[in-house]
């Protein structure tokens, strides 16, 4: 094939996923992830403010919160709801903690088909295996900057 014959195929394929590329308004899909988060938001501030009211310290109150909302988060992915949400919301449903409990849900959901052992159980930290690798690694190194700055006397 010819460079030119080339040059006008990529120009004719691009023209194509132009006309065929649903706009999406910036704005729009904005004020949908800011609902969505906030939404998520809300729900886990009522969740810890439930928590304190039924007698629960502070600490307490938060734990529960955040272990309501991952456990609410893979019950949704399971029942293949979040996705849903996840879609309208983008990364208002993908950001908050909810968002990292349904990636692995998702995996362990997908993968189901293959059984408990070499489906559910070898595919759940597919996602979730690097943010914790690289999440150790991180506060890891950070806490090694923090204790040479506090033996140099910096902090």
């Amino acid at each position: 094939m010819k460079t030119e014959d080339k040059e006008k195929l990529y120009e004719s394929y691009n023209e194509y996923v132009e006309d065929v590329t649903p706009k999406a308004s910036l704005l729009l899909r904005m004020g949908k992830a800011f609902l969505v988060g906030g939404a998520i938001c809300l729900l886990g501030q009522c969740i810890f403010e439930a928590g304190k009211h039924f007698g629960l310290d502070e600490k307490t109150a938060q734990s529960y919160c955040s272990m309501l909302l991952v456990l609410l988060s893979a019950i949704l992915t399971g029942a293949g709801i979040y996705p849903l949400i996840a879609s309208f919301g983008g990364a208002g449903a993908l950001v908050p903690i909810t968002g990292f409990a349904n990636s692995v849900a998702a995996c362990a959901h997908g993968f189901k088909v293959e059984g408990q052992v070499f489906g559910i159980g070898a595919r759940i930290f597919q996602i979730a295996g690097p943010v914790i690798l690289y999440g150790l690694f991180s506060s890891w190194l950070l806490g090694l900057v923090y204790w040479i700055l506090l033996m140099t006397g910096v902090c």
